[in-house]
């Protein structure tokens, strides 16, 4: 449970960023769902509190977030999502976060995300 690799760059010359999850668990996304969110380090904690609340059914992510950069959808055991978004969504020199929203996952699952 938890993220390779702990810390991502993204050029701020790129147009478009994309980010693979590979759930290399064996249990089903109901069970133990992986999911990656991209959210400002400051909005967090209430992307994560509303994430809980908007359950399963909505990947642990709340409806049309718009703290939320970008997110994957909530996979199980030997599955994968990829994410895409556009650079220009975030800031030079802000602290962003990736995070699995699956409720207790984020103390083990979460990265560092810069734009340089």
């Amino acid at each position: 449970m938890k993220y390779d690799p702990k810390e991502i760059t993204v050029p701020s010359s790129c147009k478009q960023f994309s980010i693979t999850l590979k759930h290399n668990g064996k249990m089903p996304a109901a069970a133990m769902g992986h999911n990656v969110v991209i959210a400002k380090t400051a909005d967090k904690d209430g992307v994560l509190a509303d994430g809980a609340a908007a359950k399963i059914e909505n990947n642990f992510v709340k409806p049309n977030d718009e703290r939320v950069v970008a997110h994957t959808k909530l996979i199980g055991g030997g599955q994968e999502d990829t994410l895409t978004f556009d650079v220009s969504k975030l800031a030079a020199g802000e602290a962003y976060e990736y995070f699995c929203s699956f409720p207790g996952h984020y103390a083990m699952m979460n990265g560092k995300l810069t734009v340089k």
